[in-house]
Formats: structure tokens, sequence, C-alpha cells
């Protein structure tokens, strides 16, 4: 734990996936139904209070991500429990024994889900968020995305595609989102003739952020791909790294750093902890070199030992996320159990830990789940547990 990073105000929130913050404005999605999305005033950063909540009609869905551009607000809708439903459906159709699953889950699984998509709202008065439309996609819907003033960036399930795909819609008329553009790796089209070379659901867009002309995206065990938007609806494939095998956690975020760093063009990736296996490495934080989009490399790893967290043997411990956006070579990193890391890339090929800090864990839980963070304009750290809690934190980098 770092002095370094001092926590001036705790909400009692449910379990979240998302945080972002505009301005004096937090929003935070959350993990599990019935809670939807709350709006936070943390004008007050020591003193944050609940402008608004939006609940979630049933138990079949989550809205766990959250992004805003102005008076626009889009949250996604993604069946919940999704992988346990896969796994269910799958055991179903296969005729294989259901007995480890509840009775209640199972019932689910059977159950047509038609939801997942995206809501679209209008936040002009933030105390009564309005919504404007239901975006309705395909499959379990929609996982984590990006936006801006005019476009969103959707990682959705589509008809006729095998895991998730790019999907890019015009907000020219937020009321009435208009479809774009879709870019998929090769193989995903299914309806179209494509036959994937890769088993089941492992390859397929996490999501993807727009640094420019440029979607930096994820694609889970596919590594990475640079997308270049120039013309939008025309999105095209002008980059690629992949590091699976050897490396065994999928790629969760990639993010373009809109600056040189020690002279170099360098991207930021992160990988997410999913099951880890014994003997090998957890996920980490990966500094590319992206000056020749045709010949991206790794530079740097960064990595939190297993004994720099109390709670790292008793909680899901490694890389999940960090900010969506740089000013500086700071990167805000949540490591699930091990809370927080603030890494210096100021040096890419050695990046160097400066700051940490890890919350205890949630009444009823046996170790701190930090899933996402967010750093506002005043330098204000927004850290949401996956499970219970937000924590706003100062960085005081002098301590």
């Amino acid at each position: 734990m770092s002095p370094k990073l001092r926590r001036i105000a705790h909400l009692d929130l449910p379990g979240g996936g998302q945080v972002r913050v505009h301005g004096t404005t937090a929003y935070v999605g959350h993990m599990d139904p019935p809670h939807g999305t709350t709006i936070l005033d943390v004008s007050d950063p020591a003193k944050p209070s609940v402008l608004s909540t939006l609940s979630l009609p049933d138990g079949y869905s989550h809205s766990h991500k959250v992004r805003v551009a102005g008076d626009v607000m889009i949250v996604n809708v993604e069946q919940a429990k999704r992988h346990l439903m896969r796994r269910i459906r799958s055991a179903l159709e296969k005729g294989a024994d259901t007995s480890s699953f509840k009775p209640a889950d199972i019932e689910t699984a059977r159950r047509e889900y038609g939801d997942g998509g995206f809501r679209v709202y209008d936040i002009s008065d933030k105390r009564r968020p309005r919504l404007l439309t239901h975006v309705r996609t395909h499959g379990f819907g929609v996982h984590r995305f990006d936006m801006d003033s005019r476009y969103a960036y959707i990682s959705t399930e589509m008809e006729g595609y095998v895991g998730n795909i790019l999907v890019i819609y015009d907000l020219a008329r937020p009321e009435r989102p208009e479809e774009v553009a879709r870019w998929w790796m090769p193989g995903q089209h299914v309806a179209g003739g494509e036959k994937p070379t890769w088993p089941g659901y492992k390859n397929r867009l996490h999501h993807a952020l727009r640094c420019g002309d440029q979607l930096w995206a994820a694609v889970w065990h596919a590594g990475l791909r640079v997308i270049d938007v120039s013309d939008i609806r025309k999105p095209r494939t002008v980059g690629a790294y992949d590091y699976h095998p050897p490396f065994p956690e999928p790629t969760h975020t990639v993010l373009r750093v809109p600056f040189p760093v020690a002279g170099r063009q360098v991207a930021v990736g992160i990988d997410e902890e999913h099951d880890h296996v014994p003997g090998q490495l957890h996920a980490g934080m990966w500094i590319f070199d992206v000056g020749d989009l045709g010949a991206i490399r790794p530079l740097a790893m960064f990595h939190v030992s297993e004994l720099d967290s109390p709670w790292s043997r008793t909680g899901r411990f490694g890389a999940h996320q960090f900010q969506e956006h740089m000013s500086d070579t700071l990167v805000y990193a949540t490591w699930f159990s091990g809370g927080l890391r603030i890494v210096d890339i100021a040096d890419p090929t050695a990046p160097r830990e400066v700051a940490s800090y890890i919350p205890e864990p949630p009444a009823g839980f046996p170790s701190p789940q930090s899933n996402d963070v967010d750093v506002d304009e005043r330098g204000l750290v927004y850290l949401l547990d996956r499970n219970r809690g937000l924590d706003i934190l100062e960085y005081a980098p002098h301590g």
C-alpha cells in the first residue's frame, strides 16, 4: 500500500462493471440486476451524492457498462450470467448431465432471450434520465463499447456471426441510432460462408477504443487489431499483433497513447485474468511499439506478484482494466484482488509501479475485486469493486 494514495470517500454501492467520470458527475454501471446505472454528483469528492438510479425491469439482463458524450448516455444490455447460460445451453444441446446446475438457472437458459442490445438516454437532467430508445442486437447482446459525440462503437453478438463483432452506430439522432458499418475477424461471419479456425468463442471482439481515425481493438485470444475508420462506413484492418500462445490470458483493452513516449509511438494493452492455471502467468499489462502498424512489437510487460496482495490466493487475482484515456505517462490499472496499481511508462521498455492501493474486502466477501477505474480532470481516482463499493482516491506523487 502506498502513502501516495489516500482514500477521501467511500460509497457502499452495488458491485460495478464500469465507472466513468465527466466533469463533476460519475456514472457507474452495476454488475447484477436489478441494479442498472447510478449517476453521482462528485463536485465535492469527499461527500459524493446520488443524483439518480436506473433499475432493470427483470433479472434476465445486466447493464454493467456505461458511456457518456454530452447529454447522451448509453448503457449496455447483456444477458446476465452469460457464460453460465452458454455452458448450460451447450450441455442441454449435447444431452449432457445438468445436475450440477441450479434448476432456476436451467430454466433461464431454456428461456428465449431477446433483450440484448443497448439503451440510449437523454441526461440533460441528470436527476431524471429519459429513455430515448432500446436498440436490440442479437444473442447475448452488448458487452463493452466506446462512444463519442457522433458514433457508438458497439461490441455485440449479431445474427450470422460467431462471437462479438464491431457494429458502428451513427448517433446524429440519438433517439434513432443508425447502423453504418460492421467489422469482424475473418472466420466470424459463418452465415457468409466463413469458417472459424478457433474453437467456440475463443476469438472475438472485447471492445474497441477510438484514437483519431483508428479503433484499437482487443480481440480476446487473438490479441489486438488496429482498424482504420477514416471512412466510417468502410472500416478496415491496418495492424495486428497476437501473442496467444504462449500467453494464456485474453486481451481485454488496448489504447494507443496519444503522444510520443521517449520518442516512440506506443500503445498500452492489458489482459484479463480469467481461468488461471497454476504454473502459468497471471494476466498482466503490455507496452507495444506501434510506430509501424505493419510490425507491431512488444517493448515490455508489467506484472504484480502474488506476494504483493494479502488476498491473492483468496480471490481472483491478476490484471483487468485501466483508465481508457491518457494525458500523461501514468497508467491506472485494476488487478482484481491486487487492487489498484499506478504504473509509469515514461520509459516504455521498463514500466515502473509508483503507487498502489488495495481496499479491504467488502463485507461478506473473501477479497477485494477491483474491477474498473477512471481518473477525472482534477486527478482524482475512482476505483470500483466488482462485488460492492466505490472508492474515491487522491494521488499525491510526492507523498
